[in-house]
């Protein structure tokens, strides 16, 4: 191809992007222009867990009508004293479950939401997961012990995909992801499930499995004894019942009495 066609139609090719470039755009700014937009609140800075909000730390930002976004708010002052549950970013609108529930104090508390319980239990670096926890994280929580009248003792899983309130006194976890052991764990659990964990702690040796934080599959899953581990079947072994007894040998004798016959069996 020839220089001054190839310039004509890379000429050509810029001329048709900067048509349809200017199309798009002036549609686009149609109907933005064209859309009922309302005020929403949103974060003037990045607020982190725990802390209560101040005037300072809100501002109003435009957001259309025709998308609304579901426990938003429109009025600062709505929020004034209210505390942070979950960071929330620069700009980013503020919605009714990103914070605990009104009058909800400062601190540990204000992230238990309605219903649940806060359950600190005593670790160790094993069983904090050689110091991985961290706040938000997942676990399942497992149990070693001897039953009542049992000869090997077992593992039990208890609870499954509970997540982890604090580490030590850090309700956030550590920014560079730098492990840290801690003495004490605290974790988000309903009524029923709090008194597991006590009863089990009382039992045995508490162990932290850590998980995938998205996955919450809670699969069946039986206790493992000593049996299990040495491939012996579980449960009790199978008593057969003995066959019956093999009936012993007869034999016929044919007696006479005069003329009359009779068989005797022996």
């Amino acid at each position: 191809m020839k220089p001054s066609r190839l310039a004509i139609a890379l000429l050509a090719a810029l001329v048709v992007s900067v048509v349809v470039t200017y199309f798009l755009y002036g549609r686009i700014k149609r109907q933005y222009e064209g859309a009922q937009l309302m005020q929403i609140v949103a974060a003037a800075k990045p607020l982190d867990t725990g802390t209560p909000i101040a005037a300072s730390d809100l501002t109003l930002m435009d957001w259309p009508t025709r998308a609304p976004l579901d426990g938003s708010f429109s009025k600062p002052e709505q929020l004034i004293g209210r505390i942070v549950m979950f960071p929330v970013a620069y700009k980013e609108p503020i919605r009714e479950g990103l914070l605990a529930a009104p009058g909800a104090t400062v601190g540990l508390t204000a992230k238990i939401p309605d219903g649940m319980r806060a359950v600190a239990v005593v670790t160790n670096e094993v069983n904090n997961v050689s110091g991985f926890l961290f706040p938000g994280s997942h676990v399942d929580v497992l149990v070693s012990f001897r039953p009542e009248g049992a000869r090997d003792p077992m593992t039990s899983t208890v609870l499954q995909n509970v997540e982890v309130l604090s580490t030590g006194e850090k309700l956030q976890p550590d920014p560079s992801g730098k492990p840290q052991n801690v003495k004490v764990v605290t974790l988000l659990l309903a009524p029923e499930d709090a008194e597991k964990l006590l009863l089990a702690g009382n039992q045995g040796t508490i162990q932290f499995v850590l998980r995938n934080s998205s996955d919450e599959a809670k699969p069946t899953t039986k206790p493992v004894s000593i049996r299990d581990l040495q491939g012996a079947p579980s449960g009790p072994p199978v008593r057969r019942a003995a066959p019956p007894p093999k009936p012993p040998n007869t034999y016929d004798v044919d007696t006479y009495n005069g003329t009359k016959k009779n068989v005797v069996k022996f």
